[in-house]
């Protein structure tokens, strides 16, 4: 339940910034800025369960480790994937940004923002909410309990 709040935390986080943006040079944001948009969503989600889950797997792995350090550890293992994953899409993008003309100017300008913020909303900001809203190694771990009597 954390992880998923914080999640959400995260990504209202992108489109503030794009939408920010796009108001204060006031671009005309329409339909293909949507998408864009949307396409941004989807991706630092991805990167955000990337995190979450080697989180929950060094926590399974490590079963003497803090959730400040598991969750340092596993952002470090991590980073290498995100940003080599974040820095070819955004190699494309820029080349979209370049030379795709004004009809992807808004597409192409938004997903730029929503890369950048993404990863970092998916590296820093995400992992931050979690453990503010008291992420404990209890939460991801499920203690089972030997059945005293017969099972029926």
């Amino acid at each position: 339940m954390r992880f998923a709040v914080s999640a959400i935390l995260a990504l209202i986080h992108d489109p503030i910034v794009i939408l920010g943006v796009f108001s204060y040079w006031q671009i005309e944001f329409d339909l293909i800025g949507l998408a864009a948009l949307l396409t941004v969503f989807g991706y630092s989600l991805n990167d955000t369960i990337v995190v979450f889950d080697r989180v929950r797997e060094n926590f399974r792995k490590y079963q003497e480790i803090d959730v400040n350090t598991c969750m340092n550890l596993s952002i470090n293992q991590t980073l290498s994937r995100t940003i080599m994953t974040s820095g070819l899409t955004l190699s494309v993008v820029i080349a979209l940004f370049l030379f795709g003309g004004e009809s992807l100017f808004a597409f192409s300008l938004a997903m730029i923002i929503g890369i950048v913020v993404g990863t970092y909303s998916s590296i820093y900001v995400a992992g931050a909410f979690s453990m503010m809203i008291g992420l404990e190694r209890n939460h991801l771990i499920s203690l089972r309990k030997k059945a005293t009597g017969p099972v029926l």
